[in-house]
């Protein structure tokens, strides 16, 4: 037998029984025998490096270390879930849904693992890509740390896609948390908060030889490409299971809402014999054409709902009100706690919102409050035990002046919140906007980070963020903690952002209520900052989705009317943000749609409404949206006396086909369609 041969054996069998042991539970080889396998394999890798294999077993125990995690963009988004927290939202949610889909729903129950969100991607059986949630648009690539991970397949078994994507959660055990602690209380170490922080952490890790000596575990839950072999989210977990991932055997096919709450109701009170964490059920239509026929919101899919156990209550004492003040001037009062544990964490702060919660509420400094945490994630105070409330109790008064400029806030008709509107003189407003522009969904500018900022505008280096583009390396060197090469990463940082597209710059503008759906939306209408500059307020409430309060934010911010409005004294003045935009402009951030992207855009679909329905052939159901949307067209879920098109692919659904006929809507094939382009 060669090397090669022995090599390649030593290989198969050392991924077998990683699966057996990490995915099934079922070790069908000692501890030793298997040492002594790895052992003999590593001796031969050694000796014939020439049949080096980047997904071999010995590189489980890690050894790479990556100074810089490369941000990459997902491929397929990965959205957030929205949430629920009674029968009746689910009914509710359930009641869209076959607004929209024809047919039987059935829906699969899936337990919500408390991790960090992971992508991976394999082609040809082989993971390639490892990259985390991040901003849900890019995430950083970890594949090196992910690769020391047992329960994830380096290579696939059985007959997979050429290319796919795979989610799932990084988890880690409490049996492994609770090893890890006691070592590092052993050791004279602090021991970590929680299991969830700890594995989130352990993706982060430059050295993946520490993340080797992790006991953490790859849970997947959702297969993500073109043309997937199954038909349904339920045969894709039976699929994956087949092929080599660790798939939860927890899940559950559900006909009825009915069902759906009995299995919550189970697993709120067996969670807690589960191996992880979990805080809730995510809840998925089954049908994957369904999935597609109901689509995505701006940030999360229609087709899914994770519906959240009922959240821990503490009760502490609140110290102190505090007040801080955002970006856009806004005011937040902030409750300031005796410490106090709460789901895994220590909580010493939560927000108060506004001055009504504070007033309906009637939240004093000394009250005994009520803490849980919203979705389990941020502290919020839900009630005030009165009964333990001191005699000397004085009702809170709201403050009258910034607490960081004294200038007296101001309160308009209809908000919620009161505001600071000195942005010209106000430190943190002015911080603020800068970290919003450097921010990682806008101009995601390397080497430069809030405190950063933060420095440098109280060095007087900086007071808007066109000043980012005229720093000079020998600017920053006296900085504290800035040595050479930080100071030359942060300026090739801020030269690389100049590639950033319109869209993302247009939300780093940080204009009021344009967040990145908005800015989207004003980037592909009007193309360019120029045409922006100039709308007015009927132009722009005329683009899809854009209101009147957007619209008046816009105006105002460019001054392109002379008209007053509620916003016009919240904002710096018009001239001060047009000269911003020129120096930007002067400095070649990308401040209209590019050549390419235009060259793909026609008008040729301009004012018609078009739903789409069924299984397409020649191109995917995503394409056929995109062409839509590149050629001016607008994609509507639902039929209504507005639509002027339904594509039509295979297996439409009958309602939909009924009510297009009833309405005298026109139907077309996809040959039809892509006729239309002259595609």
């Amino acid at each position: 037998m060669t090397a090669e041969e022995k090599i390649n054996i030593l290989r198969n069998e050392l991924r077998e029984h990683n699966y057996n042991y990490y995915v099934l539970d079922n070790a069908t080889i000692t501890d030793y025998d298997f040492d002594v396998k790895l052992k003999e394999l590593q001796a031969l890798e050694l000796a014939h490096p020439e049949f080096y294999d980047a997904n071999s077993p010995t590189l489980r125990v890690g050894g790479e270390v990556t100074k810089n995690f490369e941000t990459v963009k997902h491929e397929f988004r990965m959205y957030s879930l929205d949430n629920s927290y009674s029968k009746e939202d689910l009914e509710d949610w359930e009641n869209r849904i076959k607004k929209q889909v024809d047919g039987k729903v059935e829906y699969t129950c899936e337990l919500k693992y408390d991790g960090a969100s992971m992508s991976l991607t394999y082609e040809n059986g082989v993971l390639i890509k490892a990259v985390t949630r991040g901003d849900g648009f890019q995430g950083d690539n970890v594949t090196a740390n992910i690769k020391t991970i047992k329960s994830v397949p380096l290579k696939l078994k059985g007959d997979f896609p050429q290319k796919f994507e795979i989610r799932g959660e990084i988890v880690l055990p409490f049996d492994g948390f609770i090893k890890m602690n006691e070592e590092r209380e052993a050791a004279g170490e602090e021991p970590y908060r929680n299991p969830r922080n700890t594995a989130s952490g352990s993706l982060k890790l430059q050295d993946s030889s520490e993340v080797a000596r992790r006991p953490l575990e790859c849970l997947l839950y959702g297969l993500v490409g073109e043309k997937l072999p199954v038909k349904t989210q339920m045969e894709g977990l039976e699929e994956a299971s087949k092929w080599g991932f660790k798939v939860p055997s927890i899940a559950k096919l559900a006909t009825s809402i009915d069902e759906v709450i009995a299995f919550v109701n189970y697993w709120d009170i067996h969670r807690h014999d589960l191996p992880y964490e979990t805080d809730g059920v995510v809840v998925k239509v089954n049908n994957l054409q369904q999935q597609e026929e109901l689509g995505y919101t701006a940030k999360a899919p229609r087709w899914a709902m994770a519906y959240k156990f009922k959240t821990e209550r503490v009760s502490t004492i609140l110290s102190e009100i505090t007040y801080q003040v955002g970006r856009t001037g806004a005011i937040t009062p902030v409750a300031n706690l005796e410490p106090v544990e709460l789901a895994g964490t220590t909580v010493k702060r939560a927000s108060l919102h506004n001055a009504d919660q504070i007033e309906k509420l009637d939240i004093r400094e000394g009250d005994m409050v009520y803490v849980e945490k919203g979705g389990e994630i941020i502290p919020k105070i839900i009630g005030v035990n009165l009964e333990e409330r001191p005699i000397n109790s004085t009702p809170t008064k709201y403050i009258e002046d910034c607490p960081e400029c004294a200038t007296r806030l101001v309160r308009t008709e209809g908000d919620a919140k009161h505001y600071c509107p000195n942005e010209k003189g106000c430190p943190p407003q002015i911080i603020g906007r800068i970290q919003h522009f450097i921010s990682r969904k806008a101009m995601d500018i390397e080497g430069l980070g809030g405190e950063t900022v933060a420095l440098l505008v109280e060095n007087n280096l900086i007071s808007n963020y066109a000043d980012l583009y005229d720093l000079k390396v020998e600017q920053l060197l006296p900085l504290e903690r800035m040595a050479q090469k930080s100071a030359e990463n942060l300026v090739a940082g801020v030269i690389a952002s100049k590639e950033v597209p319109f869209e993302r710059v247009l939300f780093a503008l940080g204009i009021r209520f344009v967040g990145e759906t908005v800015a989207k939306k004003l980037a592909k209408h009007f193309k360019s900052i120029d045409a922006l500059m100039l709308a007015k307020e009927e132009e722009l409430i005329a683009v899809d989705e854009i209101g009147e309060r957007i619209a008046q934010s816009v105006v105002a911010f460019f001054g392109s009317s002379t008209s007053t409005d509620l916003f016009s004294e919240l904002s710096p003045s018009a001239e001060e943000n047009r000269d911003i935009i020129e120096r930007l402009k002067n400095a070649n951030v990308q401040l209209q749609i590019s050549e390419s992207e235009l060259a793909n855009q026609t008008d040729t679909l301009d004012g018609n409404i078009f739903v789409v329905s069924g299984v397409f052939a020649r191109v995917s159901r995503t394409e056929l949206k995109k062409l839509i949307e590149d050629n001016g067209g607008k994609v509507s879920g639902s039929i209504s006396g507005k639509t002027n098109y339904v594509v039509a692919g295979e297996n439409m659904g009958p309602s939909k086909l009924a009510k297009a006929e009833t309405l005298g809507v026109a139907i077309i094939s996809e040959d039809e369609f892509l006729a239309m382009l002259g595609l």
